[in-house]
């Protein structure tokens, strides 16, 4: 989801021309789009001892690894967890810059850009009970972005 967010002039060309500033527009033409905003769609089975999902765009990725990400959000408290991912994030975009967070912070939003990418972060929690009584042999079905619908076997 997070493709279809921000960067529509890199989408449309129509939108790489005025008001974008001239030092985020392309400075040729194009007539494909360089980004598309068509989502990966993958399929994960759950198990009962399953107990969140991590859903971030990548932003949150170029600065945590899997197992860190996972980690914070097993040895938080629920309430605010999110948040405490991005503050991680930053914190090591700050380091790799050589910096403080403190630091980090105080540089203007549209100046932090060149410090670290958008991070978005939304965490699902499982409820195992509801997973290991479901009784459900039926394909599980995805809705995917733009409408098309694809399905696979998986309880």
């Amino acid at each position: 989801i997070s493709r279809s967010i921000g960067d529509a002039y890199l989408k449309k060309a129509e939108f790489n021309r005025e008001p974008l500033l001239p030092k985020f527009r392309l400075p040729e033409p194009f007539h494909k789009p360089i980004l598309l905003a068509e989502p990966t769609v993958s399929v994960q089975r759950l198990y009962p001892e399953d107990q969140f999902l991590i859903f971030a765009s990548d932003g949150l990725w170029e600065h945590l690894s899997n197992q860190e990400a996972v980690d914070i959000v097993h040895n938080c408290p629920r309430n605010g967890v999110a948040r405490k991912l991005v503050k991680a994030a930053l914190h090591e975009a700050a380091k790799k810059r050589e910096m403080r967070y403190s630091d980090l912070k105080k540089i203007d939003r549209g100046v932090r850009r060149h410090f670290h990418d958008d991070i978005t972060v939304i965490i699902l929690f499982l409820d195992s009970y509801l997973i290991s009584r479901s009784s459900w042999d039926g394909p599980l079905i995805s809705v995917r972005g733009g409408g098309g619908i694809c399905g696979s076997a998986i309880t």
